[in-house]
């Protein structure tokens, strides 16, 4: 177990912004259309405490020991974001989907994230996956963040600053951490269509201010 207030000591820099949700979908678009992508990890405890165990999802058992966990890569524009978007490409099989699951958690997760998202790539359902796991395995997951033995409270800023210390390509205006309902709930890494960090949209870049925010072990 990490002491918070060493962890801290290490990490916290600065002020965060006011965390806000993207906004402005624009559903139906043509695949294709977007300016970047936004790749959005998830910290599986919190959701787990959030939502996943009164749902009894799987991704909540212990025995997957789930830290950081793939929500999606989302085609994004400056502003908004388009979803649902006409395309000619099949949808992923059930398979396809289920090899998934290591980094998001579920099947069902990869399924629905093609369907609203990975339609509106451009790609195909099998390049979709392929490009989510590379995005994915491009951002160094802080492993700082799995040694704490029991739930905290921190600075939202200090996940932030563990995510550049441990990512020195990125910089503040290519990531945002968000919170939910009082807890850390994502970090959003903007990237190129070639996955290269990019400075996010306005309506992206607001950080969660939260300096209490709870944070919860990995099971």
């Amino acid at each position: 177990m990490i002491p918070l207030r060493a962890l801290a000591a290490g990490l916290l820099t600065g002020a965060a912004l006011l965390c806000a949700p993207l906004t402005a979908a624009a559903d139906g678009e043509p695949a294709g259309e977007f300016d970047y992508y936004v790749l959005a990890l998830s910290w599986s405890p919190n959701w787990c405490e959030l939502e996943g165990d009164a749902r009894g999802a799987d991704q909540c058992h212990p025995r997957h020991d789930h830290g950081w966990t793939l929500h999606g890569l989302w085609p994004q524009f400056h502003r908004g974001w388009p979803s649902y978007c006409r395309t000619a490409e099949a949808p992923p099989s059930r398979a396809m989907s289920r090899g998934m699951a290591d980094i998001m958690g579920s099947p069902g997760l990869a399924w629905h994230q093609w369907k609203k998202h990975g339609t509106c790539s451009g790609l195909s359902a099998r390049r979709y996956y392929a490009l989510m796991r590379e995005a994915y395995s491009r951002v160094t997951r802080p492993a700082i963040f799995r040694k704490l033995g029991k739930p905290v409270t921190l600075p939202a800023s200090l996940v932030e600053q563990a995510f550049l210390k441990e990512n020195p390509v990125l910089s503040r205006d290519s990531l945002t951490i968000t919170c939910r309902d009082g807890a850390i709930q994502e970090a959003r890494v903007c990237l190129s269509k070639d996955l290269q960090p990019v400075p996010c949209g306005r309506d992206v870049i607001k950080d969660c201010a939260l300096k209490n925010a709870r944070f919860a072990p990995v099971r």
